[in-house]
């Protein structure tokens, strides 16, 4: 996918807007996004129409290929990042640069301002983020995708899970159902919590037998092309009980209201209201800690946030989960994570996965 022409008009934009000589790129992601570079190690340096991506001789052919309007610079023991990245800002009179102040090891910075005396350096990670809120046509396609194949890897799941399963057993097939189905791996490790464990909103499957009565939450997704799918689903493995449903209603109820208010104008933080204020309403408040979602994309977890504190405003080709939860430490959770589009008169939801409860 070769979105590469819009986002670097987006990061010429950006070091014209910060008022910066050049700017520095070296996390993975961000590589990908900005110069279409897959290789994941190396450092791009872009100041004005000048674009200099610098990496070992590993890459020499990856770079020609993927990013061919980056002029390629061969780094070595001898000539390594620093000293040529400083050898270039001394020839284009470079004196103010930003970086990925979140990403940036210690290391590399000590070595470029060791280098490079006499150069300002910019934090700009979150201006970068922002740089990719909002998504093509493209990256949506892909991100609808791998949301499907993650539906349909719930689908399957649905009809093989079984007390007597360890959740390490559920989290393999449904990767497993995803890799056959096309992903290039997953998203982020696969979350599979049963019994009292669903009410850790991040707990990584273990050896825990499924047992009749338990609810399970499971929160998965895969990569396609590059981009994220994400979804949380929550069943109760037989009949369940008065408290589980409860729960469950509140937390449906919750997911639904918001996604349908969701469209451009809205305000980040509106729409985590919405959710909290119905289950702060039905008492359970004190057991909803998080946010209601966050933007993915490249990351699983990307601007914007749909929290308290964002004060970001919803725009056509935004995607952002929405994943209300109430989690009864000693009893167990619910979870309910939907991805969703952003569109230009309302939304789109892109997984399309069952809310089922009981598995009987």
């Amino acid at each position: 996918m070769d979105t590469s022409l819009y986002a670097r008009n987006k990061l010429l934009t950006l070091i014209k807007e910060e008022k910066l000589d050049a700017i520095l790129i070296t996390e993975p992601c961000d590589l990908r996004y900005f110069t279409g570079f897959t290789g994941g190690e190396g450092i791009a340096v872009a100041a004005g129409s000048t674009l200099h991506m610098y990496t070992d001789s590993r890459y020499t052919t990856q770079v020609a290929e993927q990013s061919p309007e980056w002029e390629f610079f061969e780094v070595t023991s001898d000539r390594p990042y620093a000293a040529r990245i400083a050898e270039f800002f001394r020839e284009a009179g470079v004196r103010t640069v930003g970086f990925e102040d979140a990403f940036m090891t210690v290391q590399t910075y000590e070595a470029l301002t060791k280098a490079a005396p006499g150069i300002s350096f910019a934090p700009e990670s979150m201006n970068l983020l922002k740089c990719r809120e909002v998504k093509t046509s493209e990256e949506l396609e892909a991100m609808a995708t791998a949301e499907e194949i993650g539906s349909a890897a719930y689908e399957y799941i649905i009809t093989v899970m079984k007390p007597g399963m360890t959740e390490k057993e559920v989290a393999a097939e449904l990767e497993h159902f995803m890799r056959k189905s096309g992903a290039d791996g997953t998203s982020f490790e696969t979350i599979v919590g049963s019994g009292s464990r669903s009410a850790m909103p991040h707990g990584t499957a273990t050896d825990k037998k499924l047992a009749k009565g338990d609810l399970v939450v499971m929160d998965f997704g895969c990569m396609y092309q590059g981009y994220c799918s994400d979804m949380t689903r929550t069943v109760v493995m037989g009949e369940a009980a008065d408290w589980q449903n409860e729960i469950r209603n509140v937390v449906l109820e919750a997911q639904e209201t918001a996604i349908a208010a969701l469209k451009p104008g809205m305000v980040c933080h509106d729409a985590d209201k919405i959710a909290r204020d119905i289950i702060v309403k039905a008492g359970y408040g004190d057991y909803f800690g998080h946010s209601l979602g966050h933007g993915v994309g490249l990351y699983i977890h990307e601007e914007p946030r749909l929290s308290k504190i964002d004060d970001t405003i919803l725009a056509p080709g935004m995607a952002v989960t929405v994943e209300p939860g109430i989690y009864l430490p000693g009893k167990g959770g619910v979870r309910i994570e939907d991805l969703i589009a952003i569109t230009e008169d309302g939304h789109r939801n892109l997984t399309t996965a069952s809310k089922g409860f009981s598995l009987l």
